[in-house]
């Protein structure tokens, strides 16, 4: 059973080492997390064994069999179950009566994403929002990155556009015309992150831009 030792350090618990579930654990565990690890598969738990303790096979997700754990102790739980949803529910509600502070759970659906909601939980839904940055990435070519982050808030990073090299940011008037605001501006490994009005723009900036994706995709298509 985990018990939380170290203070001023977050405690991961992983539920579910599915692609998304292990490839979770891995990168936190390379980062030299302090992590908890569950899964019925033996072999995925041997293997996660390499970089915790904390590294438990279960054969179901009971609320004794994740008291037992020591899952409630954790400070961010993350339950990494998408297929079988009656679980991945049940799970999110027991970790809501057990008190971890931040819940995360995978949606497979938007259905199966509004009831984790409404249990308290921050919804992630990794399938959707891989093909979104990807559509965006094939739909613009000068986009190297997109995250969609509501409806109505998007980041993106984009080459600059050829007709704004040479002008300020003051005169491109990006807000104005886009509804886009500049976060941080990068050239040559050098990144600026608190960006003038007098800035000019530079051949090679990669910049850093929020606002609507409509609004985006309108600065994206600039030459």
């Amino acid at each position: 059973m985990f018990s939380k030792t170290k203070k001023n350090r977050n405690t991961y618990a992983i539920i579910g080492l599915g692609r998304f579930g292990y490839a979770l654990a891995m990168e936190l565990a390379l980062s030299d997390a302090d992590l908890i690890v569950l899964d019925r598969d033996e072999d995925k738990v041997r293997e996660l064994r390499e970089y915790t303790e904390n590294a438990f096979v279960v054969k179901n997700l009971e609320k004794k069999t994740l008291l037992e754990t020591g899952v409630q102790n954790a400070d961010v739980a993350v339950v990494c179950i998408g297929e079988a949803l009656d679980t991945s529910i049940l799970t999110t509600l027991n970790l809501t009566s057990m008190g971890v502070p931040h819940i995360i759970a995978k949606a497979r659906s938007y259905e199966h994403g509004k009831v984790l909601e409404k249990l308290g939980a921050e919804v992630v839904y990794p399938e959707r929002d891989i093909a979104i940055r990807l559509a965006h990435r094939l739909e613009v070519s000068t986009v190297l990155d997109f995250i969609q982050l509501s409806e109505k808030l998007n980041i993106t990073k984009l080459l600059v556009p050829e007709s704004l090299v040479g002008k300020t940011i003051v005169s491109a008037n990006l807000r104005g015309k886009y509804d886009a605001n500049i976060i941080a501006i990068e050239n040559e490994s050098e990144l600026i992150e608190t960006v003038l009005p007098e800035y000019v723009f530079k051949k090679g900036d990669l910049l850093f831009v929020s606002g609507t994706k409509d609004g985006l995709n309108r600065l994206c298509e600039l030459g």
